[in-house]
């Protein structure tokens, strides 16, 4: 126990600078640009009723997005729209992503509702930390199926039904907490649910969205675009409910959703090429390995895309 806990202190007293608040606010200060115009675009945000989803479902909205949010819930869906400043662009698509026969209902019906055409973004955002979990009805740990497999088949079947083309931007939400896990397969794919650790799943879930970034961007050169940023410890509902003790002593330096999502909509703003490495933190591209353990690995990510071709095959 004394090992854990001073493993947790080092863990975070090594990033408690770049990702606090006082990391952003640093790094504010070179930044150029603080709105964007968006008039005109279409996005797509995952997890939109909450969290970072919800104040970049709102931001991007009043930036002139029409933004399709996906999420679960039809009563929040209904309270982010009459929050927005411009409530008729807020298209809601109730979605569970742990459901991959949802997934591709929603892409369909995202499809028949623009009539065609392409979206300008996708945000992967959605993102659970669960201290229990369970099996899926289609046969998939619940949070894999949430934080990875939904948003991967969002993405593939975007592309095979012409909602995402070549000059459409993907935007993978991770977390600081990927740099604490290598690219794990078997334990990701095949946990033990009798001794599930919720924190280490969700760093691994985090860490292969990385992987499957710069992977993607290797198979797609002609597009679309994908990149991989996070947002620094941010004091959401989910990190409160999550993770209580840490939002509790770290309530201080936590960044708002306002700040968590800054990067995001500057990405989609600036049409950044492909990088091919690292994860964007704060408008700037960091490395993606903090600790030398978290690059030794004994899968590659070209074994974990062969994995999400197998797995979901079924819904492509």
């Amino acid at each position: 126990m004394m090992i854990k806990a001073l493993a947790s202190l080092f863990f975070y007293g090594r990033f408690l600078r770049p990702f606090s608040a006082w990391g952003f606010h640093r790094a504010q200060r070179g930044f150029e640009q603080k709105t964007f115009d968006f008039t005109g675009q279409h996005w797509v945000i995952t997890g939109a009723s909450g969290g970072l989803g919800r104040a970049l479902s709102l931001a991007a909205n009043a930036q002139g997005a029409t933004v399709w949010a996906v999420a679960r819930s039809t009563d929040r869906l209904t309270a982010l729209q009459s929050a927005a400043t411009e409530p008729e662009r807020i298209k809601s698509v109730v979605c569970d992503l742990s459901s991959m026969a949802a997934v591709v209902a929603a892409v369909d019906q995202i499809n028949a509702a623009r009539e065609g055409g392409s979206v300008d973004v996708l945000v992967n955002n959605v993102g659970v930390l669960l201290d229990q979990t369970q099996m899926t009805p289609e046969g998939f740990e619940l949070a894999l199926a949430t934080n990875l497999l939904g948003p991967v088949l969002l993405t593939r079947r975007g592309v095979q039904t012409g909602l995402l083309d070549a000059s459409s931007q993907v935007i993978n939400v991770s977390s600081g907490g990927m740099y604490g896990s290598a690219l794990r397969l078997d334990a990701m794919t095949h946990p033990d649910l009798n001794q599930y650790n919720g924190v280490s799943a969700y760093a691994m879930h985090k860490r292969a969205m990385v992987a499957w970034t710069h992977q993607w961007n290797t198979t797609h050169p002609s597009g679309p675009v994908m990149h991989v940023m996070h947002p620094g410890w941010v004091d959401t509902p989910g990190v409160r409910v999550s993770l209580p003790h840490f939002a509790k002593i770290m309530k201080p330096w936590l960044r708002t959703p306002a700040q968590g999502i800054d990067t995001v909509l500057w990405l989609a703003a600036q049409r950044h090429p492909a990088t091919g490495h690292g994860i964007w933190l704060d408008r700037a591209l960091a490395e993606e390995h903090a600790f030398a353990a978290t690059r030794q690995s004994n899968v590659s990510a070209d074994d974990l895309v062969a994995y999400f071709d197998e797995a979901l095959q079924p819904w492509l």
